[in-house]
């Protein structure tokens, strides 16, 4: 592939650094073009991926889907690598590593139990997860500062001394951040947040993973996955009117189900892709996570190009330009499903409530609401997030909001906006959207996650008070949003939580309805309009980041060791080299048990980084299917039913190891490892279930549990939560090699369950180990 001489050029007089060879041509390989402003030395390498697929299309002799370009050509060793979607496990190599500051905790304590001085690749930690909305952000930061500042300086003092970029508390949202300045078409990132496929809204492979598979990165230790089936979804039409980039994932997630896309990669083309923006495709691939997708990405195309240059990095946009063959799919891939969407005809939905992938078109969404008895009032309105929080989400809104303002309309339910990031509230400021807001009484919080992840102090309900409130967020599982379990949470785009908040009832179609203004008259709203990108640029406002010193040496991290936020790491114990024999059932789980069911974010949150006081939550939101009750087991050393932790530690106390038994999907949601990491902390050994969500299987493996699923599904109902349980064939463990799980009942009677796992090689020895990190930490001291 060969770059024109005038495109060199002209990235020069823009800083990127070019060698030109004498005929006036520089191979990709010639040309180094900086992976971001912040990373002057480190380049995007599109020559590898120019490398490996030749050796992939040699080998494979088919067209190859744009997920298989970027995947394949991230392939540590392409020569050889088994390449069979949906089987074969990849070892890849991404670019770059980001973490947000609730997970990064325990992934950069796990990194420091690895003895490494530096990461490999270029790495980001960003400070969003631990901001409490409660009055608005001018109060909310400060107070948040305070509260977390030893885990704040043990961040900053941590990615000083290991060479990694931080993002300090009022920079945004992590997915935000990595939009504005870090991804690039043709990319790999993994990111310890499950929303990090945002950055498929600029052709990035963007996948989010647990923080150990984030420390093996930064570790230089290839990353494994297993290779991706591809579903395709393909877009015809134009968006137009109230339809917005939020209605083409809250449809995707209606037809896949929160689990449809497991193992597979969301890829999205057609002739309706060029009328979305770059960031209403990364709203796309951002809520591609509730459908339990790996990842999802849209083509290269002029949409991206045009934010690209608009954030400051024209140079990445002229090289993908030149990259442009393999930043598309191949004329007849093939995918595994394929998905077809007309935009012209595309209603704006609503999803929920409790779950993301219900999903109901606004014409008959009042219907529902009558039909299913939900409560018709809306509460509040919340718009923002790292899904829907750019300069074409806020001006949207803002221009229904000026119409209502315009009209006399005023709102009648709370409405609450998050800005995603520093640049994004300093540009809406200067433009003149967020006064907009304040006048209909909307409380601006901090750019922070807030209602999103369950931080917010809500005042205005009772906790079991039925309530409704409608948020352009992606999740809305039970008690998501406000810890409270009655709440019924619907998301839906920007537009319509910001028309609806003037109604305060669910039932108001704003499309069709009109709403009366002070003076009597009938007020009906236009479609929203707003700006793709900011008419005058973006105004990066505040500077909040902090570059990792030059000189690193003389850095301390800061850890107390009477601290109960931060903990250092000790590493657990091997696995002994026998059959589990005879032990306790902790909990048989009925339904839905995600990661938030398992280790609740909330209040707990604050102990992200102590282990040890961050387990009091494990398992407390899961059903016990004997009595249908959370956080109340039944102790069989005495008898009694107690909270869920404390029978675990229990048992611990008694060196007597214990399972988990659980339904399907189990552990869809967020990427926290601690739901893994207390598992393994509290003493369970395996986690035994009808299916699993993605990360969650990984992440137990990574911690050295052991998650097996039922040949037979129907085999969950033989299960009574008193049975004691032998897990019979460790001792012969091998990929593929079913193992045994014999039940011994109340009577003595045993019933033998045949169980499936998917471990590889690799992965066994991980569980041998006890954990991936012990048997990182033994490779490093063996190399020293």
């Amino acid at each position: 592939m060969l770059v024109p001489k005038t495109i060199t050029k002209a990235a020069r007089s823009s800083g990127v650094i070019r060698t030109i060879s004498a005929r006036g041509y520089a191979r990709i390989a010639d040309t180094k073009v900086a992976m971001s402003q912040f990373e002057q030395e480190k380049f995007i390498n599109y020559q590898r991926i120019e490398d490996n697929l030749k050796i992939v299309r040699d080998r494979l002799q088919h067209p190859l889907t744009l997920a298989e370009k970027i995947v394949y050509g991230h392939l540590d060793d392409a020569k050889n690598q088994d390449i069979k979607r949906g089987s074969s496990y990849l070892k890849l190599r991404p670019d770059r590593v980001a973490c947000q500051d609730a997970t990064a905790q325990m992934a950069l304590l796990q990194f420091m139990s690895a003895g490494l001085p530096t990461v490999a690749v270029p790495t980001t930690v960003h400070c969003d997860h631990l901001i409490e909305a409660q009055k608005g952000g001018d109060k909310d930061l400060p107070r948040a500062e305070e509260i977390n500042r030893e885990v704040y300086d043990f961040l900053a003092t941590c990615t000083a001394k290991y060479g990694i970029g931080f993002w300090k508390p009022g920079s945004g949202i992590i997915h935000q951040i990595i939009l504005e300045n870090y991804a690039f078409p043709g990319g790999m990132m993994i990111g310890t947040d499950s929303h990090t496929p945002n950055a498929g809204g600029l052709g990035m492979v963007a996948v989010g993973v647990g923080g150990a598979d984030a420390v093996d990165v930064m570790a230089n230790i290839p990353w494994e996955l297993k290779c991706p089936k591809v579903i395709g979804v393909k877009l015809t039409g134009k968006m137009n009117g109230w339809t917005s980039p939020k209605d083409v994932i809250l449809k995707v997630a209606g037809i896949l189900t929160v689990k449809g896309g497991t193992g597979a990669i969301v890829e999205y083309f057609g002739s309706g892709v060029d009328s979305i923006s770059c960031t209403g495709m990364a709203t796309i691939c951002n809520m591609g996570a509730e459908i339990g997708a790996t990842t999802s990405l849209f083509p290269y195309n002029h949409r991206m190009a045009d934010y690209l240059s608009a954030t400051n990095r024209s140079d990445i946009a002229q090289y993908a330009n030149t990259f442009r063959h393999n930043l598309t799919a191949d004329e007849g891939a093939k995918y595994d499903q394929v998905i077809e969407i007309d935009l012209n005809t595309l209603e704006p939905h609503i999803n929920g409530p409790f779950t993301p992938d219900l999903a109901t078109p606004i014409s008959k969404f009042a219907a529902a609401v009558e039909k299913n008895n939900w409560p018709a009032e809306m509460k509040v309105g919340l718009i923002g997030s790292c899904t829907n929080s750019s300069y074409e989400d806020m001006d949207r809104a803002a221009s229904l909001a000026k119409q209502a303002l315009d009209a006399g309309v005023k709102a009648k339910s709370q409405f609450v906006v998050t800005p995603g990031s520093e640049q994004i509230r300093a540009t809406i400021a200067r433009d003149g959207q967020m006064e907009i807001f304040e006048k209909i009484n909307g409380t601006v919080l901090a750019n922070a996650c807030g209602p999103c992840i369950g931080q917010w102090d809500r005042q205005d309900v009772k906790k079991g008070e039925a309530n409704s409130i409608v948020t352009s967020y992606n999740r809305n599982f039970t008690g998501r949003n406000d810890a409270n379990p009655a709440t019924h949470a619907f998301v839906t785009s920007p537009e319509l939580v910001t028309a609806m908040v003037f109604a305060g009832d669910l039932r108001f179609n704003p499309l069709t309805d009109s709403l009366k203004t002070a003076d009597g008259k009938e007020f009906k709203f236009k479609a929203p309009y707003g700006e793709e990108l900011p008419p005058k640029g973006y105004d990066p406002g505040m500077n909040t980041y902090q570059a990792p010193p030059a000189d690193r040496s003389n850095v301390s991290v800061k850890v107390s060791p009477t601290s109960n936020r931060l903990q250092l790491l000790t590493p657990f114990s091997k696995w002994n080299g026998k059959d589990y024999e005879e032990i306790p059932i902790l909990i048989k789980v009925k339904g839905k048990c995600t990661t938030d069911h398992i280790s609740m974010a909330g209040p707990w949150l604050k102990y992200r980084g102590h282990l040890d006081n961050i387990s009091n939550n494990m398992l407390i939101g899961a059903i016990n299917s004997e009595n249908g009750k959370a956080n109340s087991v039944k102790n069989l050393l005495n008898g009694q039913f107690e909270p869920v932790p404390q029978t675990a530690r229990a048992y611990k106390a008694a060196n007597i190891p214990w399972v988990v038994i659980g339904d399907e999907n189990y552990g869809e949601g967020s990427s926290r490892e601690h739901a893994a990491l207390e598992v393994r902390h509290l003493g369970g050994v395996a986690v035994i279930v009808k299916s699993f969500a993605r990360i969650h299987e990984t992440n137990l493996k990574k911690q050295g549990v052991l998650p097996l699923t039922f040949a037979d599904p129907k085999d969950y109902d033989k299960i009574e939560p008193s049975d004691k349980v032998s897990i019979i064939g460790l001792t012969s463990f091998g990929p593929g090699k079913p193992v045994t799980l014999r039940l011994t009942k109340k009577d003595g009677k045993k019933v033998d369950i045949k169980l499936n796992h998917t471990f590889n090689e690799g992965q066994i020895e991980w569980f041998k180990a006890g954990s991936a990190l012990n048997l990182m930490a033994a490779a490093a001291n063996a190399r020293a």
